[in-house]
């Protein structure tokens, strides 16, 4: 356990050593990794903020379906209801779709409309809420193929947006994280090789009493890993201050925003794994900027 022990005091004073030797290059590296996580963080979570309004906004979505004339309501909506994609059923009959388009073309008497027009001339219509925004085509698909059914009628375009943007963001995030990530881990690199080169004379004599190669440069491969987990732990920081405020901020706003304002809230799987995905990503940055420092030294 001593021994345990010493090996471990040795190597935390290693590392902390050469985080001192770094200077401002320490910095260089942790901001790198520090904007990368940053960038990569808010476009995972605005990732999973989209998929939740998608999913939100799916279960908001109301498929019109009209009946033939001679349908009967009764036997329509029970199939519908049963419908695995279907979350809700609302049946409108005839006379209140009537009553309700009388009102908003401003007629005072509904009698007198009727007559006009020789009866009521709309059809029983059912609104029908869909389990998520990818299921409504293939709902209206398959309601259409409904007997008693005559047209089915959803505004797709919204959900259609709001998909494309989602992809759109993930590949954008993809590209980004893939550049910054190849720069952060050449800026570890350069920074550990700087600090390698500064304690060259050291590392010979650590070579000529007989120390291992593993044991020399493992301080160098933790001091990476700390560019990596410090850079995590501030970009935490910043999209934490970011999504308060914004939650914040739209709190205050009328209550047509409170369903933005939902969507936009994670799960709290979510708020645990954001930050565990953060230092994982920096933590191997690090470790590979740092590997492929070592390296070069450690094949000499």
């Amino acid at each position: 356990m001593f021994k345990f022990l010493s090996k471990l005091d040795y190597l935390l004073r290693e590392t902390f050593l050469g985080l001192r030797r770094g200077g401002w290059m320490n910095w260089a590296a942790i901001s790198t990794v520090t904007v990368l996580l940053f960038l990569f963080g808010m476009s995972l979570q605005a990732s999973w903020q989209l998929e939740r309004l998608l999913t939100q906004f799916g279960s908001q979505v109301e498929v019109s379906v009209y009946l033939d004339p001679g349908a009967r309501v009764e036997l329509v909506a029970p199939i519908v209801g049963k419908m695995p994609e279907v979350v809700d059923v609302k049946t409108i009959s005839k006379e209140q779709a009537w009553e309700s388009l009388v009102k908003e073309l401003g007629m005072s008497e509904i009698d007198g409309a009727t007559q006009q027009l020789e009866g009521n001339p709309l059809v029983d219509e059912l609104k029908v809420k869909a389990r998520t925004s990818e299921a409504v085509p293939l709902l209206a698909q398959k309601l259409g193929k409904v007997p008693g059914v005559d047209d089915v009628q959803y505004v797709d375009e919204a959900v259609q947006r709001l998909a494309q943007l989602n992809k759109g963001l993930s590949y954008v995030s993809l590209t980004i994280t893939t550049v910054l990530t190849m720069t952060a881990v050449a800026v570890i690199t350069t920074t550990i090789r700087l600090i390698v080169m500064a304690r060259r004379r050291e590392i010979e004599i650590m070579q000529l009493v007989g120390a291992t190669t593993a044991w020399i440069y493992l301080p160098f491969i933790l001091q990476g890993i700390s560019f990596g987990l410090v850079g995590a732990a501030i970009a935490w920081v910043l999209i934490s201050t970011i999504q308060r405020t914004l939650s914040n901020f739209l709190s205050a706003q009328p209550d047509f925003i409170q369903f933005l304002v939902n969507g936009l809230q994670l799960s709290p799987l979510q708020v645990l794994l954001l930050p565990l995905i953060l230092l994982c990503l920096g933590g191997s940055v690090g470790l590979m900027g740092s590997l492929f420092a070592v390296r070069r030294f450690a094949l000499r």
